[in-house]
């Protein structure tokens, strides 16, 4: 964006301001310096993909850019982590956060607390999970894998990226109602574990839809996908809610900064991220990942947070990980 327009656009927002209150002193700069965007995954998968196209466009809004910075571990939370115990409010520093936000505290002491160290901006999108296995598996379906599991306990291996993320969730929760015991081996992110069952290292993946390229070319099969109903790009694979299970899961996921933003600075980042979701480039990389929209604005988002929080504490018992 040209300085002279940027410059226009930030009087009109202070007359609009001046209108109905005052604008802050943060508000009527902002932004002035490039804005860190944290996604807590590796780079290359469908969530650091689909971030970067979000950063990209939200720097035509803001007139200034919004650079990624992967920090992958903790099942998504050393990102946002970081960001609660480094960062200022000020908006320059913003986190992906990802459900294990609201799970891992229901785990184990964390130092950050998500009802209270987040201010939260927008809710974006969230996944078509599914189970897939080598295209040369002796399963064709979801039904042969978790009978064979049951008859051979402990020998199943299947991957995720990482202990506590939904993938691992679901899959206990499969394994809990079919009397089933396999081996999760926890990756450090989604390329990861398409690339550990590509390579025979697992039996079975349990990720979002960055295997589609590998389901599409066959190297791999998609034995059940996790969304309410059946997608439009493989309806011949069922959902675990048709298949007998009360299972739907999505893990909607947003754009939170740390706690005690001005709500003018929050404003100006919501709807520069709200246009940017709207923009053809987005739209295109959540169909080419098969990403469910989810959008809410930055007080829904508060909302669901709060509601989703609770949730996960159900979640935690699943995993026999909830803390004493």
């Amino acid at each position: 964006m040209a300085p002279k327009a940027t410059t226009l656009i930030r009087w009109l927002a202070t007359l609009a301001f001046c209108a109905t209150g005052v604008l802050s002193a943060a508000a009527a700069d902002f932004p002035s310096k490039p804005i860190t965007l944290i996604v807590p995954w590796a780079a290359g998968g469908s969530t650091d993909t689909c971030m970067r196209v979000l950063a990209e466009n939200a720097k035509k809004h803001l007139g200034q850019p919004v650079v990624v910075e992967n920090k992958p571990g903790g099942g998504g939370t050393v990102g946002p982590a970081t960001m609660v115990a480094t960062a200022k409010p000020d908006g320059y520093t913003l986190s992906q956060i990802p459900m294990g936000v609201f799970r891992l505290p229901h785990t184990i002491k964390t130092t950050w607390d998500p009802l209270t160290d987040f201010t939260w901006i927008i809710q974006l999108t969230g996944y078509t999970y599914g189970i897939v296995v080598k295209s040369d598996a002796p399963w064709k379906t979801l039904r042969e894998l978790l009978d064979y599991a049951k008859a051979n306990p402990g020998k199943v291996t299947y991957a995720t990226p990482g202990v506590g993320v939904m993938q691992h969730v679901t899959m206990e929760k499969l394994a809990k109602k079919e009397g089933i015991n396999w081996i999760h081996v926890p990756q450090k992110g989604g390329i990861e574990v398409i690339s550990a069952t590509m390579g025979g290292h697992v039996m079975v993946g349990a990720e979002t839809s960055g295997w589609a390229p590998q389901v599409e070319s066959g190297d791999l099969r998609l034995l059940a996908i996790w969304t309410e109903t059946r997608s439009q790009k493989w309806p011949d694979v069922p959902t675990l809610k048709e298949l007998g299970y009360d299972i739907v899961a999505s893990s909607p996921f947003g754009i939170a900064g740390p706690k005690g933003m001005d709500p003018q600075v929050v404003a100006i980042l919501h709807d520069a991220f709200k246009k940017a979701m709207d923009e053809p480039s987005f739209q295109k990389v959540l169909n080419d990942f098969y990403m469910v929209p989810a959008y809410k604005n930055a007080k829904d988002y508060a909302d669901s947070a709060n509601a989703m929080f609770l949730e996960e504490k159900e979640n935690a018992e699943i995993l026999g990980l909830k803390k004493q």
